[in-house]
């Protein structure tokens, strides 16, 4: 319902006697698996040429037509020569018959003796089979003399050394980087088939939630929780629908859910999941589609709700800002990644000494807000953003990492090594 009101805190010490387990909420990996498991991807695809293809993902493998690269090639500014002249004779000395540019051929073939000046990316003649870079050669003329015994094949950069013809080099589900785009255009790809975007509506519950520009009356704040929400959305490429703050009503919520489901794939709603007197969210949730579940144990972020509308999809955030942010990372992104037809993606973390002390009881995964940086002798540590409260949203924007906290530890004394996950690993 808030994005203002905090979850208990974590400043102060609490041992692993004070447990919060309990066995009947699931895990987050139990979640996870049931959130990936319920989605599937998209069926609808669109053409799109290649330069409106950053981050979108393939809905079909792309296969090679040519050979990359297409002919035998000179990695160097040298001369092409007959590796077969330098076992005939002592001192080497070829005439040099033509200067190769790339993208002009030469005609001809090299007869023994010969050899050819020739440009980094040429095409290698007829005849030649190694190319011997410029700096280690004496230039006489059109003469050279080798000053250097090479490998047979030096420098020569073979036909479809990269790619094959008939390759598969892009597979469905690929999110296409600009590295790729590059890749498409040196194949002559200029259009591929890619997996719609998907529709995400979104909006905030409560009724002290006001939009930026207004000016705050008392028990008010600011609804920041929805741009955070349209931002994350926004780097991950979904279509956005921004529904605004929905008050603490009965007949809103449901009119929301309705107007939500008939025109997205997604529902993301945050606050309104708990079990206060005005939280309407689970409660229409049931009414018009069907809950899978709305507790976890993990902190911050114990009450989220997964469920589905017809067609549309529902994930319900906590309203404290950081429980909103640390859930859509590690459940709803994985999510959205499945129904976009993004082939599954390995989460990525690091174990690295922690330079603070946490503070946590056993009972619940915690997702702690960490600074990962280098100490003075080069190597990776990490450190506390501070308070660890739920409604601290300095503590993110401090962050480039989350402090991943295992379900049954306790405090954490400095030097411990813990788990890490980058933020960049994310979006």
């Amino acid at each position: 319902m808030t994005n203002s009101t905090s979850e208990p805190s974590t400043s102060k010490p609490k041992t692993c006697m004070d447990s919060e387990y309990d066995s009947s909420i699931l895990k987050l990996e139990q979640a996870l698996s049931r959130i990936v498991n319920s989605i599937q991807s998209l069926p609808s695809s669109e053409q799109v040429p290649i330069q409106r293809a950053l981050d979108r993902v393939l809905s079909h493998d792309i296969i090679s037509p040519i050979a990359v690269p297409p002919y035998d090639n000179s990695a160097m500014d040298g001369y092409a020569i007959i590796y077969s002249d330098l076992i005939a004779a002592k001192e080497v000395q070829l005439q040099t018959v033509a200067t190769i540019l790339a993208g002009t051929p030469y005609d001809g073939e090299l007869s023994p003796g010969q050899c050819a000046r020739i440009m980094t990316g040429a095409k290698i003649p007829r005849g030649a089979d190694t190319v011997v870079m410029q700096e280690l050669v004496t230039v006489s003329g059109d003469t050279i003399t080798l000053n250097t015994n090479p490998k047979q094949g030096d420098n020569v950069r073979r036909a479809g050394e990269d790619i094959s013809p008939g390759e598969v080099i892009l597979k469905q589900g690929h999110k296409i980087s600009p590295a790729d785009v590059g890749l498409l255009a040196s194949l002559g790809i200029g259009e591929v088939k890619v997996f719609r975007k998907i529709r995400v509506a979104f909006f905030s519950t409560g009724d002290e939630l006001k939009p930026l520009g207004s000016v705050l009356q008392d028990g008010q704040i600011y609804d920041s929780n929805r741009y955070t929400l349209h931002a994350m959305l926004s780097r991950f490429g979904a279509d956005v629908l921004d529904m605004g703050a929905i008050p603490d009503d009965r007949h809103a919520t449901q009119t929301a859910f309705i107007t939500a489901a008939a025109n997205a794939d997604v529902l993301i709603t945050t606050g309104g999941v708990s079990v206060g007197e005005a939280d309407f969210v689970k409660e229409t949730l049931e009414q018009q589609g069907n809950v899978s579940f709305w507790k976890l144990a993990m902190k911050p972020g114990k009450p989220l709700t997964f469920g589905q509308i017809n067609n549309c999809w529902f994930f319900g955030l906590p309203g404290n800002p950081v429980s909103a942010a640390v859930t859509f990372y590690q459940l709803v992104l994985p999510g959205l990644q499945k129904l976009s037809g993004q082939e599954s993606i390995e989460t990525i973390t690091v174990k690295v000494p922690c330079t603070s002390k946490l503070y946590k009881r056993s009972g619940r995964l915690e997702f702690q807000r960490g600074i990962l940086e280098k100490n003075p002798q080069g190597e990776l540590v990490v450190k506390s953003t501070g308070n660890q409260g739920s409604h601290v949203l300095s503590s993110m924007s401090k962050a480039n990492c989350f402090i991943i906290l295992p379900l049954e530890c306790g405090i954490i004394e400095p030097g411990t090594e813990v788990e890490v996950q980058p933020f960049f690993g994310l979006v």
